[in-house]
């Protein structure tokens, strides 16, 4: 029969190379629809890492007719007082030679601790290198607590982002606001750590761009008492998809010294953090960002949504 004289096809593989495919083209556009439902979100904050000088300013010790400070008869106290170590003034020999080694000494002690970084009277605050604590607080809500953008806008549109005692302020709004709505928390996660002024921007930096990340714009933004606002409408769940659930907000601080934020593990312990990383007085504060998703009124997260772009999240 002439079907015996026909190649013989084989289906199986055939089969499992096109659910294969199909599989792939699943993958991707499923990830092509969670990037796609990333919801925009808002941010406010500022500051700066050049912290003041507190330490009083050396005062002037130069004398009339001398070079450096002090007092010594007929000029200065300096090179005229090192000249008679040596024998120009009467105090040579082993004296004069434990004295200049004294001085050495003091000299590349200073300069190494400079050089390192350690805590020492040349600096900012009797520090040229302090200790700073950078802290990250994050708190997912259910969509009820709608009023939270509402808050967070309001406080971001009149917030003086460009003085610690502003920055302070909106610190404390932010904190209290979340510490209203309680009833409303599910998940929390809470992070920080000791590092040195010179690497605490890097690593405050790579906290907010993190966050920054997972938004699809940024339509609410008051950063240094830059405020942008965007009229992009809010892009509310079409018909047939899941409905929103969720808020999340973020609170990221840099501080000097050290600051202890409990790891959260229920609602009390998240409570103790948030009144913690409110506290911080202006006069430590260096910087400080607000960044919450969805910005929008009446705009809120999927379960779905939270979980890819939030994984740290824990329930309280």
């Amino acid at each position: 029969m002439i079907h015996r004289f026909l190649p013989r096809i084989r289906f199986k593989p055939l089969l499992q190379a096109v659910v294969a495919l199909g599989l792939i083209a699943t993958l991707v556009l499923g990830q092509a629809d969670s990037a796609l439902a990333a919801r925009a979100g808002g941010r406010m904050g500022g500051g700066s890492f050049r912290m003041p000088r507190t330490s009083a300013p050396a005062p002037n010790t130069r004398m009339p007719g001398g070079y450096g400070g002090g007092y010594y008869p007929g000029g200065g106290f300096g090179f005229p007082f090192i000249l008679p170590i040596f024998g120009f003034g009467g105090f040579g020999g082993i004296f004069g030679l434990l004295v200049f080694i004294a001085i050495a000494n003091f000299l590349v002690r200073s300069f190494r601790r400079i050089g390192e970084g350690d805590p020492s009277d040349y600096g900012y605050g009797g520090s040229a290198n302090p200790s700073v604590s950078v802290a990250k607080l994050q708190v997912g809500l259910l969509a009820d607590a709608r009023s939270l953008q509402d808050d967070l806008n309001r406080i971001g549109a009149s917030a003086d982002t460009d003085s610690s005692q502003g920055l302070a302020q909106l610190l404390q709004e932010t904190t209290l606001s979340l510490l209203r709505h309680p009833d409303y928390w599910v998940y929390a996660a809470a992070e920080s750590q000791q590092t040195r002024l010179l690497s605490a921007e890097q690593e405050f930096n790579r906290l907010t761009l993190t966050e920054r990340s997972k938004f699809s714009a940024e339509t609410f933004s008051n950063v240094n008492n830059q405020l942008r606002q965007s009229t992009v409408k809010a892009e509310l769940p079409g018909e047939g998809a899941d409905p929103g659930e969720y808020i999340v907000a973020t609170v990221v601080v840099a501080a000097q010294n050290k600051l202890d934020i409990p790891s959260v593990r229920d609602s009390q312990s998240l409570r103790r953090a948030l009144s913690q990383i409110g506290a911080v007085p202006s006069d430590q504060l260096l910087a400080v960002e607000v960044l919450w998703t969805p910005q929008k009124s009446g705009e809120t997260l999927s379960a779905d949504e939270l979980i890819a772009e939030y994984p740290a999240l824990t329930l309280v």
